[in-house]
């Protein structure tokens, strides 16, 4: 007879598949909208707002559903430190885009998942296996192959500049993230750990950008920086927030972060959707390889 247990962690286990599936394809519309608002406003300050408007979507579905307890609230110093890693993280990111392409920048984006087997090891002994190594090579490999849109010439040209180095940081920071949601977490559900997680970094954010914020001529600012702004606080931070939190308290941190390498062809799939053409027929070997690694990780 099978062991319940057994089922039941496989089932919260496939949950976070499922959770970290729908992460990917959230986050791969920010690359495009980012690199098209970035120039027109500081990083901090529309990460300050991100949070904000973030926040009081995922609190108000926090009172709806689950509650707030009193006692999620020990030890805030957690929410500190969870807070401060993806604002570093948004930060970064805008201010990498202002000078990287967004294909560069998806390419250094595809690190996260190897900078989080080695964060995961470091503070839970997460092990990566043989196959879990393998799977994290080729679905690296694949991701490039689609970044580059199946061009030996461009993926031969590729070289690091200010804002791939500046982003490469921030890819480090959320990379840590995703073990430290586990090591940190006392038994909230995700979505008020994401929460208190978002109101820490808020605070953080304001005291960082005030000065920004007030600066800034927010009537000025162009369609598409609150075209942008919408889109990630509500589709890449609300909700990709409480699916990064779910799925890291269900799968290893490796496993967690090997999702971003379907970011990429989840950006083709944003392309054909808004008209801007089918990508070259080559890129398709790439889909290939992130698929089957994605099936290697869905194995234990």
């Amino acid at each position: 007879m099978a062991n319940p247990v057994t089922h039941f962690d496989r089932r919260e286990g496939l949950r976070g598949h499922l959770a970290m599936l729908s992460f990917s394809a959230l986050v791969a519309g920010s690359f495009s909208l980012g690199s098209m608002a970035a120039p027109f406003v500081d990083p901090a300050a529309l990460t300050t707002l991100r949070f904000v408007f973030a926040g009081l979507i995922v609190g108000v579905a926090a009172l709806a559903t689950t509650g707030i307890k009193r006692s999620a609230f020990a030890a805030p110093w957690r929410y500190l430190v969870l807070g401060a890693l993806l604002a570093l993280y948004f930060v970064l990111m805008f201010e990498g885009l202002k000078t990287a392409a967004p294909v560069s920048a998806a390419a250094v984006f595809t690190l996260t998942p190897v900078m989080a087997a080695g964060f995961g090891w470091l503070l839970l002994r997460q092990i990566t296996t043989a196959r879990m190594g393998v799977a994290l090579a080729i679905g690296a490999a694949g991701a490039a192959w689609v970044i580059f849109r199946a061009d030996w010439q461009a993926l031969r040209n590729f070289h690091i500049g200010r804002g791939e180095m500046i982003y490469f940081w921030g890819c480090a920071s959320h990379a840590l993230y995703a073990p430290m949601v586990r090591k940190l977490n006392r038994g909230e559900p995700a979505v008020v750990f994401s929460f208190g997680m978002m109101v820490a970094g808020t605070v953080i954010l304001a005291l960082w950008s005030w000065p920004a914020i007030l600066a800034t001529d927010w009537a000025a600012m162009p369609r598409i920086v609150w075209i942008t702004l919408a889109y990630v606080s509500i589709a890449s931070s609300a909700m990709t927030f409480v699916l990064l939190q779910y799925a890291s308290l269900r799968l290893p941190a490796a496993k967690v972060m090997a999702y971003t390498y379907l970011t990429p062809c989840w950006v083709i799939l944003w392309e054909i959707a808004l008209g801007r053409g089918l990508p070259p027929l080559g890129i398709l070997a790439g889909v290939v390889m992130t698929i089957g690694a994605l099936y290697l990780l869905l194995e234990d």
